[in-house]
């Protein structure tokens, strides 16, 4: 895949969030989705021995959720753990992953915030501005907001909400299990990216995208 011109990655803590108050301003968080016959997954794990992390992006096929690519790279922390700032610790590695992309995705769901985020701009919200592609964030956990737990059946759902605002939904992707937190990441509405969290989630709780992800980092990473 190819894009524009990245920003700086060599940035500190208060760099970093002046530019993610800035960047929020292009979030969109209307549809805008054309056509979607692949479905990219990210994620990224760290080495508990020592800085190397490994980020995977997962081309699925979005209609029978079969792998069509997969790139990994491996790379060494370079940004400090800082909460509300994971963005720039994985996305560096993220990136260069995409770069190598044959099968462009029309979609891409990141394990991970977008709007359900301090400022407005996970990890999910971030990677769609950069790359102007439609986005959802999809974490396991909480990262701020107060909700409802939903119905128990699957599909059911309930607002996340922060100081009023909606900022994302409270998913139940299988009958009885823990519910996932979407968000809007980037140029969809947060409905649809509900939908396809669904659509994606057919059998387990986290979407195939993730679960290939995940897979795949926890691969590479056993083989370090």
């Amino acid at each position: 895949m190819e894009f524009g011109t990245m920003h700086s990655w060599r940035l500190t803590e208060e760099e970093a969030v002046q530019l993610q108050q800035e960047l929020a301003r292009q979030v969109i968080t209307e549809d805008g989705l054309t056509d979607v016959k692949y479905v990219a997954g990210v994620d990224v794990a760290y080495s508990k021995h020592s800085d190397k992390l490994i980020a995977a992006v997962v081309i699925l096929e979005a209609d029978s959720l079969k792998v069509a690519e997969s790139v990994v790279v491996e790379d060494h922390v370079k940004f400090p753990y800082i909460p509300g700032l994971f963005s720039f610790r994985e996305l560096p590695p993220v990136i260069q992953a995409f770069q190598q992309i044959k099968t462009p995705p029309q979609l891409i769901v990141c394990d991970g915030q977008g709007l359900a985020h301090p400022r407005r701009f996970g990890l999910a919200s971030h990677l769609g501005v950069l790359l102007d592609l439609p986005t959802i964030g999809c974490g396991k956990t909480r990262l701020l907001g107060e909700f409802e737990e939903p119905g128990t059946d699957r599909g059911a759902m309930s607002p996340l909400i922060d100081h009023g605002e909606v900022i994302g939904s409270v998913l139940r992707t299988q009958d009885g299990i823990k519910p996932i937190f979407v968000s809007v990441g980037h140029k969809i509405s947060l409905a649809t990216a509900c939908d396809w969290i669904l659509k994606l989630a057919q059998r387990y709780r986290l979407p195939e995208t993730t679960r290939q992800a995940d897979q795949l980092v926890n691969r590479v990473l056993g083989g370090i």
